[in-house]
């Protein structure tokens, strides 16, 4: 579903609350995103800025359409794309629009909640999408992730409501630093908001701290068993746990 940049404010207060009550069977994600100029989006909103919720549901399309009713009802979308289709349609479905081989830049965040100050940050940095293939997206994180205790896995912000990642994207490397400033500019603004951490796959090289602040309490019994398994730190390419020394 798409809605107009002049709503964003209201469909994102509206989304937050909305989420907070959803059945597990429901999950959507929202975004701010330029329409890419192809099917299956009409000529009309091609290239428009907007802000969207990209739904799953995983239970009958009798029960989507009635746990969607009240979204659509408050805020009838500009567009509504909300079909059956298999899983995997849905996994690739951005494929052809972030082919190999672009320039990225990203920045993370876990967040608990959404305060009115956040929502006119995400309003101020994601009405200015720097390119078209820019965006942020808010990915739920609810069900059973928040049923397991902190310590009962290496992930440990479970109390954590979405994993918010910013980025920048365009084929042309000469837009790179375009790219970075507004992603870094947008993360700045919000990060107050958010509990520190990330989910480490939408992290660049952001020191450790930030590695640490992602796994919190649970980092220094991962460094202890990267100290038993991987003493020499072989396995350095990534967000890297050092071995506890």
């Amino acid at each position: 579903m798409l809605w107009p940049l002049e709503a964003a404010h209201d469909v994102l207060a509206y989304y937050a609350d909305f989420m907070a009550s959803a059945p597990d069977e429901l999950s959507g994600f929202f975004a701010f995103l330029t329409v890419p100029p192809a099917p299956p989006f009409p000529a009309e909103l091609h290239l428009r800025q907007v802000c969207g919720v990209v739904w799953c549901h995983v239970g009958s399309t009798d029960q989507a359409d009635a746990e969607l009713a009240p979204f659509r009802a408050a805020f009838p979308p500009l567009l509504d794309g909300v079909a059956e289709m298999p899983l995997p349609a849905l996994q690739s479905a951005f494929d052809g629009l972030y082919p190999p081989g672009h320039q990225w830049y990203w920045r993370a965040d876990f967040v608990e909640s959404i305060p009115e100050a956040a929502i006119t940050a995400h309003l101020t940095h994601g009405s200015r999408l720097p390119t078209m293939q820019s965006t942020m997206h808010l990915y739920p994180i609810d069900g059973a992730a928040g049923r397991v205790a902190p310590d009962a896995t290496a992930w440990n912000h479970r109390t954590a409501r979405w994993a918010q990642v910013i980025v920048g994207v365009d084929p042309d490397p000469g837009n790179a630093g375009l790219i970075r400033d507004w992603t870094v500019g947008y993360w700045e603004a919000l990060h107050p908001y958010s509990l520190g951490g990330a989910y480490v796959n939408f992290m660049m090289e952001e020191g450790e701290e930030r590695i640490r602040a992602s796994y919190g309490a649970n980092y220094d019994r991962l460094a202890r068993v990267k100290a038993q398994y991987d003493p020499e730190n072989l396995f350095h390419v990534n967000q890297n746990i050092r071995p506890a020394g």
